[in-house]
């Protein structure tokens, strides 16, 4: 096993930012017992949905050494995709159509995943090609435990992590190394009182804090759900097209937030201020052309004009 010290931890802190990320941290290629605790009570009641990959492979979701036995540390990142407007605006507006802020433009696997292999590969150089593993939001990854334990942000209440420098509005990478790199301190969590994350959620799908049942959160009703949406669940689906905002941006530490500078996440023409009457008549073929290169595709026509 290979050790190395803070120096090597600086020098692929400053190539992260010299790449366009805006936080990088390093910690042990584990999570903390508690976060295990929620991932495994989390599907054991069922709160995961028809997501049935997160049942699959929950041993490894939650140590990180399952997925890799080589992993020793961790480098994670974030890069900001932080709105120019507040996505609660949007909810007063019923006949706009409403798309998650992420989804408006470009996927960020596609971005993210481009400079995070560019990181890697500096890292394998800087290690005399040690091996690493690369992953954004693709393999069995509990990124967000991860992210609160490099510090980054910690996990809010609404599961999400929440970054003192960027509220709510991170994308998240995480590379794992097979050497041993000194931890930065985990993020201390700072919601104290604040309930508002919980308070605002239309469907109650945050039932207690640190605990989110998916079958109940619009995000994955409008995304994941095959299905017809509930019945109960319909009025509060309002003006979204695409997955719901409504705890991320409610945060009070967006007061923190910055405007992305990635062209690649502003909205895209076709969603900027769009009318819900806009897509009505569309069919596949539009449907394709209008979210080319999108996150929204892979949804397909049919569950679009579900929603």
């Amino acid at each position: 096993m290979a050790t190395h010290g803070g120096d090597l931890r600086e020098r692929i802190r400053a190539q992260a930012m010299a790449l366009g990320f805006d936080a990088c941290g390093f910690g042990p290629a584990r999570i903390p017992e508690r976060n295990r605790e929620r991932y495994r009570e989390f599907v054991a009641l069922g709160q995961h949905g028809t997501m049935d990959w997160m049942q699959a492979r929950l041993d490894q979701r939650s140590d990180p050494q399952a997925l890799w036995p080589e992993a020793r540390s961790v480098v994670t990142v974030g890069l900001n995709y932080g709105p120019d407007d507040n996505p609660l605006t949007r909810l007063d507006q019923p006949a706009r159509a409403n798309f998650s802020v992420y989804a408006e433009n470009r996927d960020y696997h596609d971005i993210l995943k481009k400079r995070l292999k560019r990181l890697g590969r500096w890292i394998a150089e800087a290690t005399g090609g040690q091996p690493l593993k690369v992953f954004v939001d693709t393999a069995p990854v509990p990124e967000k435990a991860l992210a609160a334990q490099t510090g980054l942000g910690w996990q809010g209440k609404h599961s999400n992590v929440v970054s003192p420098d960027f509220g709510s509005w991170l994308f998240l990478g995480v590379i794992y190394l097979s050497v041993d790199l000194p931890a930065d301190n985990p993020a201390p969590d700072q919601c104290g009182s604040c309930t508002r994350c919980i308070d605002i959620c239309p469907t109650a799908a945050i039932p207690a804090p640190y605990t989110l049942d998916a079958t109940r959160c619009l995000a994955y009703l409008s995304i994941e759900h095959r299905g017809a949406i509930p019945v109960e669940f319909r009025k509060a689906m309002g003006n979204r097209i695409y997955g719901c905002d409504d705890c991320l941006a409610v945060c009070p530490w967006n007061k923190f937030a910055k405007a992305t500078a990635e062209a690649g996440f502003k909205p895209r023409d076709v969603v900027d201020q769009a009318q819900l009457l806009d897509f009505t008549e569309f069919d596949d073929a539009a449907f394709r052309a209008a979210f080319s290169g999108s996150p929204i595709k892979r949804i397909g026509i049919e569950r679009f004009l579900r929603n």
